[in-house]
Formats: structure tokens, C-alpha cells, sequence
């Protein structure tokens, strides 16, 4: 994995507090950048795929699916009453 430098311009604030944290968790303060930058890509990269799972299933099952899920729940009932509990 190459290594490259970047320059970036954030609040004097934002980069006390990231210098308290990183000082905290005894790692530089680049290292804490990265950790950063790896959690905001992964929750991303989370809300497209959730979003579209979303799309995806939006219109509900079609009328296939319905008459599929009713014969798998009439089976499911068939089953459990021939079980002596």
C-alpha cells in the first residue's frame, strides 16, 4: 500500500481537539486522520448499499411473491399442527 502526503486546511479548533484525541489513543495525529477517513468510507459505502436495498424493495412483493408467501405460510401451518407438543 503506497503512502502519499496531503495537505488539508481545517479549524485551529478541530485540530486541537483531533491532537488531544490522538495524544489520548497514543497515535499520531495522521494515523487518527486515517482512522477517521476509513470510518466516514465504510458508513458511506453502508447508506448506498442500505439505500439500495431500500430501492429495491420499495414496491413490496409482486403478486408471485404474495402467492408464494401464502402457500409457504399454509405449509408452515400444515407443519406445525401435525407436531405432537
Amino acid at each position: 500500500m503506497a503512502i502519499v502526503k496531503a495537505t488539508i486546511t481545517i479549524q485551529k479548533n478541530l485540530l486541537q481537539q483531533a491532537d488531544e484525541i490522538a495524544r489520548r489513543m497514543k497515535i499520531t495525529r495522521s494515523r487518527l486522520f486515517a482512522l477517521a477517513i476509513e470510518d466516514f468510507i465504510r458508513r458511506y459505502e453502508n447508506k448506498l448499499i442500505l439505500e439500495q436495498i431500500n430501492r429495491a424493495y420499495a414496491d413490496g412483493p409482486d403478486t408471485d411473491e404474495k402467492e408464494m408467501l401464502r402457500r409457504m405460510k399454509r405449509k408452515f401451518i400444515t407443519t406445525l399442527e401435525g407436531i405432537d407438543w
